[in-house]
């Protein structure tokens, strides 16, 4: 794959605590990593952050990319943005997740979008979602950051499927606030979706701001499956690219990253 490579410790290199797992990804030969939300919380103690901060730094690792409090993942939420009972959750998440990625060399943060409600029109679900982007979006844009949005397979509830979706909500915040956002392409997501894959790189290339992959069926190491990952990556970087491919995928065996050779990262 013709781009650097980081490492999500939220998915791999799960038989370790949490916090050794940067460790790991450097002996691995990895120079960054990203999570998704690591913290019970939204807003976490001090401790909890200056001991997460701490574990990246002694690693000697860059975080690549981070994922602002998303709720419950394991229990199917997909986000707090949306979500007026949560809104404030979200909000008072945003100083905290920018807090920890600018001191730790994060320039891509995530914002889920949030499922749907039955007991709210959807209408005022998109207006507050719009708002909460607009309001990280400003601020992560204070130190050179992109919030990217994220299309998701496999949640019925959750309303940004297809990457047509997400370009949408990226085009109504930048319209109506003048923050620019990112989409984040999860090639995974975005092929069992039924999205075709060249076609979003070449259609938004210039709105995607970071890459994840896994293959498919079974979301594993490339190579376990038949998407065609490192022809789509580098289409990508052909068109420009210049940020990191996460690798985010159910390990396989002992070994996550058998697949890849010394020379790929």
């Amino acid at each position: 794959m013709r781009a650097p490579l980081t490492v999500n410790c939220s998915i791999l290199l799960t038989h370790l605590p949490l916090l050794k797992r940067p460790q790991a990804a450097r002996e691995s030969g990895f120079g960054a990593v990203e999570f998704w939300w690591p913290f019970s919380a939204a807003v976490p103690s001090d401790r909890e952050v200056n001991t997460f901060i701490r574990s990246v730094r002694d690693a000697g690792v860059r975080l690549s990319s981070l994922n602002f409090a998303a709720g419950d993942l394991a229990a199917g939420e997909r986000g707090l943005l949306s979500n007026p009972s949560r809104s404030t959750e979200f909000r008072d998440n945003i100083d905290v997740t920018l807090g920890i990625g600018e001191q730790l060399g994060a320039r891509v943060f995530n914002a889920l979008y949030g499922n749907r409600r039955s007991d709210v029109q959807e209408s005022a679900q998109d207006e507050l979602a719009l708002e909460n982007l607009a309001l990280a979006g400003e601020r992560a844009a204070r130190f050179g950051a992109t919030v990217v949005v994220e299309p998701v397979s496999g949640i019925a509830s959750y309303p940004l499927k297809r990457a047509h979706d997400a370009v949408d909500v990226i085009g109504r915040v930048q319209r109506r606030y003048g923050v620019k956002l990112g989409l984040l392409a999860d090639f995974y997501h975005l092929a069992v979706s039924g999205d075709s894959v060249p076609q979003v790189v070449e259609d938004y290339s210039h709105l995607i701001a970071h890459v994840q992959v896994a293959d498919a069926p079974g979301r594993g190491m490339p190579g376990s499956g038949t998407l065609p990952l490192a022809t789509w990556v580098e289409a990508l970087v052909e068109r420009g690219y210049k940020g990191m491919v996460s690798l985010e995928y159910m390990p396989c065996d002992d070994n996550p990253f058998a697949w890849l050779t010394p020379t790929l990262h």
